[in-house]
């Protein structure tokens, strides 16, 4: 399992209504409510980033197929927008994507671009069978089972574990589930594996140089 981003977007919230940080790997923006939901409209609201992101990558997915053809295109809008409908007690949410050409295209390539556009990554994903996983990460006193060498210890808490399956499928050679003895401190080096127990999300997975307090 490998991550989309080499570093993931940060949130984060103090006690202003209802503005959040979004840090990603070049800067960070605001994010917010609208004032009919109590907040102060000082950036875009969840709804307005989920459209953002569809309606940017449907843009540079027809820019990168224009220039690739070589067309004289110079500029595409696309208006995004989203409803719901419920039958039979479904609710299905219905996003709209309209294109709109800013400069002279034939017919036949607004047909062809319209196509384009309804399979950038982002409608992919959207339409694919898509889980959100949600994780926190725990300390405290609990059972404790240690894996050790002569240099390091790794520590496994089975309570705190909420499979994120992040050691086993990015760390294999150390991380096996399949076995009894399912963590090997030999198969790598002490630096990867300490990079390793560091994307645990749930605090079940410590590391520990030896000679070190237990966290």
């Amino acid at each position: 399992m490998k991550y989309k981003l080499d570093k993931p977007v940060q949130g984060s919230i103090g006690t202003e209504k209802y503005q959040c940080s979004i840090e990603w790997r070049n800067g960070k923006f605001v994010a917010d409510e609208p004032e009919s939901l109590g907040g102060k409209d000082t950036g875009p609201d969840p709804y307005t980033l989920l459209l953002s992101s569809l309606a940017s990558c449907k843009l540079i997915t027809l820019r990168m197929y224009i220039d690739r053809k070589g067309w004289n295109i110079e500029r595409i809008a696309i208006n995004a927008n989203m409803y719901q409908e419920v039958k039979d007690g479904v609710t299905t949410n219905i996003i709209d994507c309209d294109i709109v050409f800013l400069s002279e295209v034939s017919e036949e390539q607004k047909l062809k671009l319209q196509e384009i556009a309804k399979n950038c990554p982002i409608s992919k994903i959207m339409q694919s069978d898509v889980k959100v996983r949600t994780f926190v990460f725990r300390t405290g006193d609990t059972k404790t089972i240690k894996y050790g060498n002569e240099e390091i210890t790794v520590l496994w808490k089975p309570e705190f574990c909420q499979h994120s399956t992040r050691c086993w499928t990015q760390l294999p050679q150390v991380f096996k589930p399949s076995q009894k003895k399912w963590i090997e401190p030999d198969g790598a080096p002490a630096d990867r594996i300490e990079q390793q127990v560091a994307h645990c999300p749930s605090g079940a997975l410590v590391f520990q140089k030896n000679g070190e307090k237990e966290a």
